[in-house]
């Protein structure tokens, strides 16, 4: 499975949409195994563009800060699972604590 992690200075932002890049991680949920991290410079931003894009990138998930309710269900719509309101770390530290069920997700942090 791919994960997409926004990401400004090798950590989660919280701002979805007009985040530096995406840090794309392959991991094996069942074996619970991050096996490849490349990070990717984000488009342009433009209100609607980032679903498709990252599905066409392989992405099935996405650990976010904070993301709007359409952005949200244009995502679900491609077939990408959401998880807001994760704390600012590591991509790295992000999956594996998803993995492991320790991800703590708080409230989404987008006003809008």
């Amino acid at each position: 499975m791919k994960v997409a992690i926004p990401v400004a200075d090798g950590k989660l932002t919280n701002h979805f949409g007009h985040c530096e890049s995406f840090a794309l991680l392959d991991v094996d949920l069942q074996q619970r195994l991050l096996s490849n991290r490349q990070d990717v410079l984000a488009p342009p931003h433009e209100p609607g563009l980032l679903p498709g894009w990252l599905a066409d990138q392989g992405v099935e998930m996405i650990i976010a800060g904070g993301m709007g309710q359409r952005a949200q269900d244009l995502f679900i719509k491609s077939g990408i699972t959401v998880y807001v309101g994760a704390p600012v770390a590591t991509p790295e530290v992000l999956v594996q604590n998803f993995m492991f069920g320790s991800l703590a997700l708080g409230d989404n942090c987008c006003d809008h």
